[in-house]
């Protein structure tokens, strides 16, 4: 049985999923109050930014839905080849990248959904095998479709594995994406009801890197077991105003590592019992 502190933490986890609002609450929203909107993006900080390639159609992508949605599966084992730039473009492409702006700067469109259009997420990555770039900590800026570079990841394959709770199939990726959000940019429109719609939103951004994993012929894996603390400190967040919600390794797969992956599964099985 659990204990009383256990209890009350699942109950109140309940209680957040239920959401039945606050009596007699009629405080606006900051945006009803016409306070400024919060940037749409978050600024660039550094002067080492690298053009991502945009020509997919160069990519052997599978375009069958179907087979895509019955074929994508959680990899957790991975090769030792490099990634493309333009794979790698293609997936932050995938995730997070900017169609259109509507208004005046009020909303960017993008390629995944999100309430109120907020796209209240950052993507940065852990770089450690991709053709073209160095080793270390990027940011997305879906604006202008770059990354910028953060700065080099000490001993990178054992802060990966430290930050992601001791996981260290993860370090084996090719890169990790962290997605941090921004509370704000949904708080703004959505006031105390932003939070439930943010973890609704965030599945929705790990959703299409799965779908498009699967049709470049790559694999990743999501992973909610990470040290939200390290994580932040690798790409400078402050932990308040931003952080990091979520993380997914992605790395080259290949059919000769099914027997291998099988039998990692089996491990895991073996370790619940």
């Amino acid at each position: 049985m659990p204990s009383e502190k256990i209890r009350k933490l699942i109950e109140s986890g309940r209680d957040f999923l239920r959401f039945d609002g606050v009596e007699d609450d009629h405080e606006l929203s900051d945006q009803q109050l016409r306070l400024p909107q919060p940037p749409l993006v978050k600024d660039r900080s550094s002067d080492v930014v690298v053009d991502l390639p945009n020509n997919f159609n160069d990519l052997p992508l599978k375009n069958d839905i179907l087979a895509v949605i019955n074929d994508r599966v959680s990899h957790r084992v991975y090769t030792d080849e490099s990634m493309s730039l333009l794979e790698l473009s293609f997936l932050l492409w995938s995730t997070q990248g900017v169609k259109s702006i509507r208004g005046n700067n009020y909303a960017t469109l993008r390629t995944v959904p999100c309430g109120g259009a907020r796209h209240e997420f950052e993507t940065y990555l852990a770089v450690r095998n991709i053709e073209g770039l160095k080793k270390g900590s990027y940011h997305y800026l879906p604006l202008t479709h770059q990354l910028e570079y953060l700065g080099e990841i000490l001993e990178i394959e054992k802060t990966i594995g430290n930050a992601l709770s001791d996981q260290r199939w993860a370090a084996s990726a090719n890169v990790v994406f962290f997605w941090s959000v921004v509370p704000y940019r949904a708080e703004w429109r959505y006031s105390y009801f932003a939070h439930r719609i943010i973890l609704v939103d965030i599945g929705y951004v790990s959703q299409n890197l799965y779908i498009a994993c699967e049709a470049v012929g790559l694999g990743t894996c999501a992973v909610g077991a990470f040290e939200r603390i390290d994580c932040d400190k690798i790409f400078n967040l402050d932990g308040e105003d931003e952080f990091i919600v979520l993380a997914s390794p992605v790395g080259t797969v290949s059919p000769k590592n099914k027997d291998k992956e099988d039998a990692f599964y089996a491990f895991l099985k073996q370790e619940q019992k």
